[in-house]
C-alpha cells in the first residue's frame, strides 16, 4: 500500500524513529492505518550496519513506504558507506540522530552531543550527500546542557544547511546530557515550541519539521501553520488508530480507513509469514496492544494478548480470538 502522494507532501506528517518499537512489523501496523505518513525506522548504527547483520536492519516490506532510514554516527566516511546502503535497499531517505541522548550514544560520539561540532555533522551530511541521490536529513535538539540559546541552534542549522541538508526535524526541547535519562529528557525539559516556529522564519528556504509533546491531529493541523511538516511519536504508539483521520486531515485523501478489525484481518497474512520466519508471535503482537484504545473490550483485547501470545503454540489463532473480545 505504497503512498500515492509526492514525497515531500509525506514530510507533512510522519512517525518518529523510537528505539525498540518502530521495529518492521510496528510499521507495517501503521501503513495500514495510514497510506501516506512519513515513517522511521529505530536508529541504526554505523557500526551495526557495516560490521553486523546489515540485511537484519535494512530489512522491510515495500508496503510500508513511505520509510526512512535513520542512522547513528559521526564518522563521515562510516556515514556514507552507510548511507549508500539504505539508498540500496529502497528507503526514501537518510536521516542523522543528533538528538538522542543516551549515555551510551554519547559514548559512541553521536547523538544529541553532536550539536556542540556543527562542523562534523556538516561534514557528515555532505559525504552523504556526495553518494545518494534520496534526501539526507537531520533529527536534532534545540540545544545541549547550558548551550541552549537561540542563537546556538541557529548557528547549528545554519552550518548544517550549508552543508546541503535542507530538512530538520526539531524536537522543541533541548536535551541534558547529564543527570537525566533518555526518558526524562522526553518530558523534563520545557517544550520551546516558539523557537522552532523562529527557525522557520529565519530559515524560509528550508523544510522545518516539529516534534515533543504531540497528542492530536488537531495539534498537527495547528502546528502546519507555523512549519512544514510535524513528527508524532509515543502517542501514535500508545494509540496507534489515532492515524486512522490523517490521510483525510492532513493529507486531503478521503478514501475508505480499514476498521480496526479489518487491520488485525489484514495484519494475519503478514504475522504468518513473519512467524515461519522465525519472529515469535509475542514481538508482534506488543504492538498492537493499543489499537482498541478507547473501546469496551480493550482491556479484554489486551490482557488476551499478554497471556497468550508468549505461550508455546501461539498462533494467529491468538488474534483471531482476541477479537471475540472487543466490539
Amino acid at each position: 500500500m505504497a503512498s500515492t502522494i509526492p514525497f515531500h507532501q509525506a514530510r507533512r506528517l510522519s512517525v518518529a524513529p523510537m528505539l525498540d518499537w518502530t521495529d518492521r512489523d510496528c510499521r507495517y501496523l501503521l501503513r495500514l492505518i495510514s497510506r501516506h505518513c512519513l515513517l522511521y525506522t529505530e536508529m541504526v548504527t554505523t557500526g551495526a550496519l557495516i560490521y553486523g547483520d546489515r540485511d537484519r536492519f535494512l530489512a522491510h516490506d515495500e508496503q510500508e513506504y513511505p520509510l526512512a532510514l535513520q542512522l547513528g554516527g559521526s564518522d563521515p566516511a562510516a556515514l556514507a558507506q552507510c548511507a549508500r546502503m539504505g539508498e540500496e535497499a529502497g528507503f526514501d531517505e537518510i536521516n542523522l540522530n543528533v538528538g538522542c541522548p543516551s549515555d551510551r550514544v554519547q559514548s559512541g560520539s553521536f547523538g544529541a552531543c553532536l550539536m556542540a561540532e556543527p562542523e562534523l555533522v556538516a561534514e557528515g551530511v555532505a559525504a552523504m550527500r556526495a553518494v545518494v541521490n534520496i534526501p539526507v536529513t537531520v533529527k536534532t535538539r534545540l540545544g545541549i546542557d547550558k548551550q541552549d540559546s537561540y542563537e546556538f541552534v541557529a548557528d547549528f542549522v545554519s552550518k548544517v544547511a550549508d552543508a546541503g541538508c535542507e530538512v530538520f526535524i526539531l524536537h522543541a526541547r533541548k536535551a541534558w546530557l547529564q543527570g537525566l535519562s533518555p526518558k526524562e529528557n522526553r518530558d523534563v525539559p520545557p517544550l520551546e515550541y516558539p523557537r522552532v516556529y523562529q527557525i522557520k522564519q529565519d530559515f524560509p528556504h528550508l523544510h522545518i519539521d516539529i516534534n515533543g509533546g504531540i497528542h492530536t491531529l488537531e495539534e498537527v493541523k495547528n502546528h502546519l501553520q507555523k512549519v512544514d511538516g510535524v513528527m508524532m511519536g509515543r502517542a501514535v504508539y500508545h494509540n496507534p488508530y489515532l492515524l486512522a483521520d490523517a490521510d483525510a486531515m492532513i493529507f486531503d485523501d478521503n478514501r475508505e480507513v480499514l476498521s480496526r478489525h479489518q487491520i488485525i484481518e489484514a495484519m494475519l497474512p503478514y504475522i504468518a509469514k513473519r512467524m515461519t520466519e522465525g519472529r515469535p508471535l509475542k514481538s508482534i503482537t506488543r504492538h498492537l496492544l493499543g489499537l482498541f484504545q478507547g473501546l469496551p473490550g480493550a482491556r479484554r483485547w489486551r490482557r488476551h494478548l499478554s497471556e497468550n501470545a508468549h505461550l508455546p503454540g501461539a498462533g494467529i489463532h491468538v488474534l483471531q480470538d482476541a477479537l471475540q473480545l472487543v466490539g
